[in-house]
């Protein structure tokens, strides 16, 4: 926000920020008794996928940014299997599901890239 980092002009930080923000809105129609399980995991894997890319683009070295990187990718995974059972039970609809995977998906394409470009 107030640092002028090159990764902040990247598509991977827009499209992992709009995420974050996407994941946040979609959590709000979780029912209230999930507010400090469901909610609050989907949200703070969010969050991890836009920080540790984030924190991972400053790493001077090498396998240190991959690991961060890996580690943004996981929670992604993470946030695919709490949607699948937020969807189980019919806390979320198909159309917000497949709003997020659209989203996740690009997310995890673009990671994958840079992973795969460190080897």
């Amino acid at each position: 926000m107030f640092l002028d980092l090159t990764h902040t002009k990247t598509g991977l930080y827009k499209a992992t920020r709009s995420f974050v923000l996407q994941c946040y809105k979609a959590s709000r129609l979780l029912p209230p008794e999930e507010k400090y399980i469901l909610t609050q995991q989907i949200r703070r894997a969010a969050l991890s996928v836009h920080l540790n890319f984030s924190e991972g683009a400053s790493k001077k070295s090498a396998a240190e940014r991959k690991r961060f990187y890996e580690i943004s990718r996981s929670s992604l995974i993470e946030i695919d299997a709490a949607l699948d059972v937020a969807f189980d039970l019919e806390y979320i609809k198909k159309e917000q599901l497949d709003i997020l995977g659209e989203a996740m998906n690009q997310c995890f394409r673009q990671l994958s890239a840079i992973i795969n470009s460190f080897k």
